[in-house]
């Protein structure tokens, strides 16, 4: 038993200090990420080792890689989306250009424009030459219109309303398109008649009360007059009952070519030898391109967007073939391939030569001068951008490799202060997305 002094002596007695090297703390020796505050140093300074301030120096470290890591990889994601517009630009240049060449005939194939001296010479020769294999199918509502037309007037008002045979409504510029789009559509196709309205298609025949035609009135009475006649059937085209073109046009150009949208890849770049869509291939006349049915609609956005779609040209099978996936409405190709929209292979080669074809226009744009100088420039603008391009893959590899290197040293601090944070619970460093 203790006396009350005594016991008041003990409650009296101070108590012994705690001091923080009295704990036993192990830190990884292989952590050397913490600068001048961890433990080596502060024995070697004869400083009191801190576990607390080495904890906030482990933070520290991780803080400032991480915010290094994170500038670089907002570095890295610049310089993709650089690279991203510089592809969009590039495939714009492109289009306008590919546009501009199909305006100016030049499809790298086998002939070019005429030159436009003698243009109108050519023309009429050329038209002359078409109306006549038109006219050599006798018995064909065709030949019957054509021989109206061309030699009796005074009889050809019957049929104001026709605006005329297929392939006499349109032109291309180059010999092999015109042989391959002629042959795609078939020749009771290139020899259908064209009205703009349904009173027009109504007025070329008429039927008695047993439903046979009237071989006296409409298209065949006139046939007889001119000492012809129509065996078997024929098409009829009516413009404004086609479903036209709902769309943007190319911009500048007298032609009104359709703005439609080309095929492209992943990548965005267009199939190689694609040349563009037959649509577009065709030049109409002067006459013809204004507004022709009711509702504004011309022939190329009724007539020959009825007949080719988003037919696709290519410069061979081969490179036909290789745009396979992006064939919507089929494609044709200069040396001799067609794809129909159905998927039909038409394969082999054609035994008879078409005799009623487009003819070859001589018809050069007037602002052909102003088109060239467009697509020189944009040709130019190209190079560089694509220069461009190139060099900023370069710069994109270099930020990559700097990125990477800096991840892998992140991640092997942590690694290596993992053990030393579970013991004093150091907040880990919350993980971000890497770019791409």
């Amino acid at each position: 038993m203790f006396s009350p002094n005594q016991h008041q002596q003990q409650q009296q007695q101070p108590q012994m200090p705690i001091h923080a090297n009295m704990l036993n703390v192990q830190v990884p020796p292989q952590v050397n990420y913490v600068g001048q505050n961890d433990a080596s140093y502060a024995a070697m300074n004869g400083v009191p080792h801190n576990p607390l301030s080495q904890a906030e120096s482990l933070v520290h470290s991780s803080k400032k890689l991480e915010n290094e890591l994170l500038v670089l990889g907002q570095n890295v994601k610049h310089h993709e989306d650089n690279l991203v517009h510089l592809t969009a630009c590039i495939n714009s240049l492109n289009d306008q250009i590919n546009d501009m060449q199909v305006i100016l005939g030049k499809n790298n194939s086998s002939s070019t424009p005429m030159p436009v001296d003698g243009e109108d010479r050519s023309h009429k020769q050329n038209q002359k030459e078409t109306v006549e294999h038109i006219m050599q199918h006798e018995k064909s509502a065709a030949g019957v219109v054509c021989q109206l037309k061309h030699h009796h007037a005074d009889l050809a008002s019957s049929t104001n309303d026709v605006l005329g045979v297929v392939a006499t409504l349109g032109k291309v510029n180059d010999d092999n398109v015109s042989r391959i789009l002629s042959e795609y559509l078939g020749l009771d196709t290139m020899l259908a008649l064209v009205c703009t309205t349904y009173k027009g298609v109504e007025a070329l025949e008429s039927y008695d009360k047993e439903g046979l035609v009237c071989k006296n009135s409409g298209l065949h009475g006139l046939a007889a007059s001119v000492e012809r006649t129509i065996d078997g059937r024929f098409n009829v085209f009516c413009l404004e009952n086609l479903r036209p073109y709902v769309g943007e046009f190319i911009p500048d150009d007298p032609q009104r070519r359709l703005a439609l949208v080309k095929p492209k890849l992943p990548n965005g770049v267009t199939p190689d030898g694609f040349l563009g869509f037959a649509v577009n291939m065709i030049n109409v006349d002067f006459a013809h391109l204004s507004s022709l049915t009711s509702d504004g609609h011309g022939i190329r956005e009724t007539l020959f967007y009825t007949l080719f779609s988003r037919l696709q040209v290519y410069k061979t099978r081969a490179h036909m073939l290789q745009a396979l996936p992006f064939l919507s409405d089929g494609a044709i190709s200069l040396d001799g391939g067609i794809i129909r929209s159905n998927g039909i292979f038409v394969i082999g080669t054609c035994r008879d030569e078409m005799d009623v074809k487009f003819g070859i226009s001589s018809c050069l744009p007037e602002n052909l001068v102003d088109i060239e100088k467009k697509m020189k420039e944009l040709k130019w603008k190209r190079d560089s951008t694509l220069e461009e391009l190139k060099q900023g893959e370069q710069t994109l590899k270099h930020v990559r490799y700097t990125f990477e290197v800096k991840r892998q040293e992140f991640f092997r601090f942590m690694a290596q202060s993992s053990p030393y944070a579970m013991q004093y619970s150091i907040p880990a460093t919350p993980r971000r997305p890497t770019p791409r």
